[in-house]
């Protein structure tokens, strides 16, 4: 691990958690994510060689614990990382803020729908299982096609077809779901420009933009 050379407590922190991916890492720690493969979808960029040396060096410095339950291993913040919650808040609040561009470099579906599928209000869905299928335009075949579904309190996603019934669709492109989900753009606003296209039942239709609802960042007030 590099220093700074400075007593300063900002430069401590930071030749700890400046190093690249890391605090990512411990915003999934934060979100849930206690399983190594659950930590690659949340940063599917990372290497999960990459991963491991992020894992091990906080560890080492007493941010995680990491526990084998019936020979399965879990990763868990300690109270020293669980501090770091306010800090990523706000680092998040700042970015949405102030650092609005997004390139085509930063629109990934993998990540969008992993956080779709864990931050979606799961109360506001049929009690029955309910499947949603998304169709991004302008992405990779092997990427543009989603499956959401809730059943029994628990949302699942998958990039296949699980072969249930659907309810309905979401077709657009990546960078409107994107903007949507991150409270750029409305949903009302997106499906009466044509931005999006829902299709299911008029019940179904009306309900989807309350099933998907957006991510926490949409509450986070804009600049004027």
């Amino acid at each position: 691990m590099s220093t700074y050379g400075q007593f300063c407590p900002v430069a401590k922190a930071m030749e700890l958690l400046d190093e690249r991916w890391t605090l990512l890492v411990v915003r999934e720690l934060l979100r849930g994510s206690a399983h190594f493969n659950d930590l690659r979808r949340g940063v599917p960029k990372m290497s999960p060689a990459l991963l491991s040396k992020r894992l091990k060096s906080l560890t080492r410095a007493g941010v995680i614990e990491r526990s084998e339950v019936d020979g399965r291993t879990s990763y868990s913040l300690t109270p020293c990382g669980q501090e770091l919650a306010g800090v990523v808040d706000a680092l998040g609040a700042w970015g949405v803020r102030w650092i609005g561009e997004l390139g085509e470099q930063d629109l990934d579906p993998h990540l969008l729908m992993w956080d779709m599928r864990r931050t979606i209000p799961i109360a506001d869905w049929p009690r029955s299982r309910t499947t949603i299928a998304f169709v991004l335009d302008g992405v990779v075949p092997k990427s543009s096609r989603w499956w959401l579904t809730v059943s029994d309190g628990q949302a699942d996603v998958c990039d296949f077809d699980p072969g249930y019934e659907l309810a309905g669709t979401v077709r657009t492109d990546l960078r409107t779901l994107v903007e949507i989900w991150r409270g750029d753009v409305g949903w009302a606003r997106a499906v009466l420009d044509g931005s999006v296209a829902l299709s299911g039942s008029a019940d179904v239709r009306r309900a989807i933009p309350k099933w998907l609802g957006q991510s926490t960042a949409a509450t986070i007030p804009r600049p004027a």
